[in-house]
């Protein structure tokens, strides 16, 4: 049976460590009262003969108390005080008072003053949290109701642009007019504009927002000039069925840079339309793409804030268990009834009564099944409740057969590659040219994905949640296992085909046919990385490609933890990188057929390539740094 310290230790949140219930300390002690009750107990043997008279005087007084209704208040041992908080972000305060003449009184009220300190913590981390997640839960709620709002707008304006002019080429879009009365309506944008601005930031995630102007005697007040168009290129405030909108999409794609850009000149000629302004007012377009982007980028932010409810209620069983099992714990060293006094009032604490949160969850759950999963609950459960993967022993079966295979290929090819005489004093160069890079290439890169595995296996065993600290979803996340087997098994089929190339070298083959035989082991490799049919791990290869794409195009992503760190690992693969754009240039210009094996040595076009091939890593590092 697993020991609860262990099983408390592998459950709880690692970002919330801190803050849950410091059960080793408390068991600490606990370890103390125990050592003084074996002591006194020592003594008491001892004496005990001598006290046997006045023990059972003492016992007849007590009897005699009771009848005058006093034998409650000396049966408990303690009485826990709560004492109302000073402000209303400050939960209230325990304090424990101990009734009984404990043997070891130091001990005891050192004890409690811990359990005191923990049960105050745990209250107030959770009351903190739990009013962040409730506000957060009321942003995307707004946000949801506006992106509803414009969808059904959306819909209505598509549905009339289809009967009235079919003829149109333009994009499907929402018709927003904003009324022009004079200057007042630039006043008012603007105003939108900066009162958003100091509200974004509540929620990375929030894609919509919205305002209502009913404050129209400010406007004038809050005129502004150019620096508050700038500070909204990615938003711009419009008037849809009576109401003041907002989309609001962060500069995270270039598409997205280049349209906030042009939605800055579009502004412009508003601006400039609105001082001559006609009675049917100007028109802003928000097309179906941006819409279902942010309808996206919802979703993704009701997951997160599932997540964190489910991480929330975590916490509190968690921490509800660790005080059941230490106060059993006391009683059973002392020998008095504590746990009943005391679990009344863990009960009725706020972390264990409050059920914002379980109510939260549910609205949030509800909101998901209506508008993200039509009306499916069990769908909407694969998206907020993920089934982890469940560790198979056939792949650690598979990873030490690969590991076999690799080394009897391995042995099996230095023996051939011996009796052929590769490394003697005059060595086939064309091979050692030719098909050496191929090989160090493969080796380099999948020695730095073993390594990886292990970083993760330190990780898990370190308590690190990586999966958390590199935003890794799931479905994309490989576990330490995957890993070494993806890289068993590659370096067999490395290890397998170079064999074999040499031994239809030894075969007499033609050169130039067997020399294509590593061109096209990197094509298979290549292949395999873009196949669109789900197997081998197709969501995390997509999800390499996805940030290989954003670390070269990184001046024009937001870098997250992931691309950097890609990046940092792409600085030490500079060797592989060379080895790969050699293999490139034998094999797309053809030298493979003649043997010319120091044409790309040669040629200036390419050797110049090779310097800024390996420049490149640093260069996109560089402008990850800069953004």
């Amino acid at each position: 049976m697993v020991k609860f310290s262990k099983q408390f230790e592998g459950q709880l949140v690692p970002e919330w460590k801190e803050a849950f219930v410091d059960y080793w300390q408390l068991k600490k002690d606990l370890k103390k009262i125990h050592l003084l009750n074996n002591n006194s107990k020592n003594t008491l043997t001892k004496n005990n003969h001598h006290n046997s008279l006045s023990s059972d005087f003492l016992s007849s007084l007590k009897g005699g108390l009771s009848l005058f209704g006093h034998q409650h208040k000396d049966r408990e041992a303690i009485h826990v005080h709560k004492k109302l908080a000073s402000s209303a972000s400050k939960g209230d305060v325990y304090e424990t008072e101990l009734f009984e003449q404990f043997e070891d009184s130091d001990a005891a009220r050192e004890f409690f003053s811990c359990l005191d300190l923990q049960l105050n913590k745990v209250n107030q981390f959770y009351k903190n949290k739990e009013k962040e997640f409730l506000d957060r839960g009321d942003c995307l709620k707004k946000q949801m109701d506006i992106l509803v709002d414009l969808k059904s707008a959306f819909k209505q304006q598509r549905d009339k642009a289809a009967n009235a002019a079919q003829d149109s080429t333009e994009d499907a879009s929402i018709d927003c007019r904003i009324s022009c009365e004079e200057d007042s309506v630039k006043d008012r944008i603007q105003q939108e504009q900066i009162q958003d601005d100091s509200t974004d930031d509540l929620e990375k995630d929030e894609v919509l927002d919205s305002s209502r102007s009913e404050e129209m005697g400010e406007s004038r007040r809050i005129m502004k000039t150019e620096d508050s168009k700038l500070r909204t290129l990615s938003g711009r405030v419009f008037n849809s069925q009576g109401k003041n909108l907002r989309i609001n999409i962060p500069l995270t794609t270039p598409s997205r840079t280049f349209s906030a850009i042009s939605y800055l000149v579009w502004g412009d000629l508003v601006n400039q339309s609105s001082n001559n302004c006609n009675p049917e007012g100007s028109k802003l377009r928000v097309n179906k793409t941006k819409l279902h982007h942010a309808e996206k980028m919802i979703k993704g932010a009701l997951i997160e804030l599932y997540k964190g409810l489910r991480y929330l209620e975590t916490y509190r069983n968690l921490n509800m268990l660790a005080f059941i099992k230490i106060l059993k714990k006391f009683d059973k060293v002392t020998e008095k009834q504590v746990l009943p006094i005391y679990l009344k009032v863990v009960e009725s604490s706020y972390f264990n009564s409050s059920d914002k949160v379980m109510k939260l969850a549910d609205e949030v759950e509800d909101l998901f099944i209506k508008h993200f999963s039509g009306e499916d609950r069990r769908k909407a459960r694969k998206y907020l409740k993920p089934h982890q993967h469940k560790e198979s022993h056939s792949v650690t079966f598979f990873i030490g057969l690969f590991t076999g295979s690799f080394i009897a290929l391995l042995v099996g090819y230095l023996i051939m590659s011996r009796i052929t005489g590769m490394y003697s004093r005059h060595p086939d160069t064309a091979y050692m040219e030719t098909v050496y890079p191929v090989l160090s290439m493969f080796s380099l890169m999948f020695l730095h994905f073993f390594l990886y595995g292990c970083n993760i296996f330190m990780w898990r065993k370190a308590r690190i949640n990586y999966s958390f600290i590199f935003e890794l979803p799931p479905s994309n996340e490989l576990k330490y296992r995957d890993v070494f087997l993806i890289c068993t098994s590659s370096m067999t089929v490395v290890v397998g085909i170079m064999f074999i190339h040499l031994l239809l070298l030894m075969k007499g083959h033609s050169y130039s046919q067997v020399q294509a035989i590593p061109g096209l082991l990197l094509l298979s490799f290549l292949l395999l990385l873009v196949c669109p049919f789900n197997f081998c791990y197709r969501s995390s290869r997509y999800s390499f490609l996805r940030v290989i794409k954003n670390i070269i195009l990184s001046p024009l992503y937001k870098v997250v933890m992931l691309d950097f760190f890609m990046a940092d690992q792409l600085c030490s693969q500079v060797p592989m990188l060379r080895n790969l754009e050699y293999v490139a240039c034998y094999y797309l210009t053809g030298s493979y057929k003649t043997q010319d094996y120091g044409y790309c040595m040669r040629t200036e076009h390419y050797r110049d390539l090779a310097y800024a091939v390996s420049f490149l890593p640093y260069y996109w590092r560089a402008m990850q740094v800069q953004y």
